[in-house]
C-alpha cells in the first residue's frame, strides 16, 4: 500500500506581492505631494561630496544629530580622503577624530572594518549595489539605501525610526510585513527618494513621538486615533505649509 504524502506546505517567506488598495494609493500619493510642499528643502542632510564621503557620514550618524555629524566631517573629510586612510588609522587617533559623534570606538572599529571590505572586495570603490553595500561590515539596509539615493541616485526606501513611525501613524505600512516593503508597493520607484526624505524630515519637524498635530499639512489624510490638540512644548515646530502646488524637484 502506497503512503500518500501531505500537502506540502507553502512557503511562507515567497509571497506574491499584491497590489495596494487604490484607495490607500490615492491617499498616500496625496500626502507625499502635502510633504513635498511642507518641505521644499527635502534631501540629505548629511554633508558629503562623494559616495565615501556619504558612506562614512551615514555610519557615524547612528544615535546622533546629522548637524553634529556634519560640525565634524567638516575636518574628517579632509583628513582622511580614501579607504585606506580609515582602514590604516592608528588606534586611538580616529576615535579621538570621530568623538564628538558618541559611541566612537564602536563607530571607529565599524569605519575601519568598512574600508577594509571596500579595499579587498571593491578595488577601493563604493558599490552602486544594495547586495554589494550590505556585504560591509555595519552596512544595512538603511543605510545602504541612503547611499544609492542620494549618492546614486538609485531609487530606494531608506526607513529609519522617523521613516518608521510616520508611515505605521499614516496607515500607509506596519513594521510586521516591513515598512520598506510596504512603501516600495504603495509609491513609484520615482518616488522612492522623495518618500524617504520627506517622510524622515516631517518626522523630525511635526510628527515626533509627541506628535504636534495641529501644526501637520496631511492631518485630515491621517487616521493616528492618539492626535494632539496643541503643540507640545520644547524646541519650536517648524510650522507646515498649506499645499498649493507640488515642487518641481525631481525625486
Amino acid at each position: 500500500m502506497v503512503q500518500r504524502m501531505p500537502p506540502r506546505a507553502a512557503n511562507p517567506v515567497a509571497r506574491v506581492a499584491k497590489r495596494p488598495d487604490p484607495a490607500l494609493t490615492k491617499r498616500a500619493r496625496a500626502i507625499l505631494r502635502r510633504l513635498e510642499v511642507a518641505n521644499p528643502d527635502w534631501g540629505p542632510t548629511l554633508r558629503f561630496t562623494s559616495p565615501l564621503e556619504l558612506l562614512v557620514a551615514t555610519i557615524l550618524a547612528a544615535q546622533a544629530q546629522d548637524e553634529r555629524i556634519n560640525e565634524v566631517t567638516a575636518t574628517l573629510f579632509r583628513k582622511y580622503r580614501t579607504p585606506a586612510d580609515y582602514a590604516s588609522a592608528r588606534k586611538g587617533v580616529l576615535e579621538r577624530d570621530i568623538k564628538a559623534t558618541g559611541f566612537y570606538n564602536q563607530k571607529a572599529k565599524a569605519l575601519r572594518r568598512m574600508s577594509r571590505g571596500l579595499l579587498d572586495e571593491f578595488d577601493g570603490e563604493v558599490p552602486a549595489d544594495m547586495e554589494k553595500l550590505t556585504s560591509l561590515h555595519g552596512v544595512g539596509r538603511k543605510t545602504a539605501s541612503i547611499v544609492l539615493g542620494a549618492a546614486f541616485g538609485v531609487p530606494a526606501v531608506a526607513v529609519d525610526r522617523h521613516v518608521a513611525r510616520v508611515a505605521e501613524r499614516l496607515g500607509l505600512a506596519k513594521a510586521a510585513r516591513g515598512i520598506e516593503e510596504s512603501l516600495r508597493t504603495i509609491y513609484p520607484r520615482k518616488d522612492w527618494i522623495k518618500v524617504t526624505w520627506c517622510f524622515v524630515l516631517h518626522g523630525r519637524r511635526v510628527c515626533r513621538p509627541t506628535p504636534a498635530c495641529p501644526a501637520c499639512p496631511v492631518i485630515e489624510l491621517c487616521p493616528y486615533p492618539k492626535k494632539t490638540k496643541a503643540l507640545p512644548a520644547g524646541p519650536a515646530i517648524q510650522r507646515a505649509r498649506r499645499p498649493r502646488a507640488a515642487s518641481r524637484r525631481s525625486g
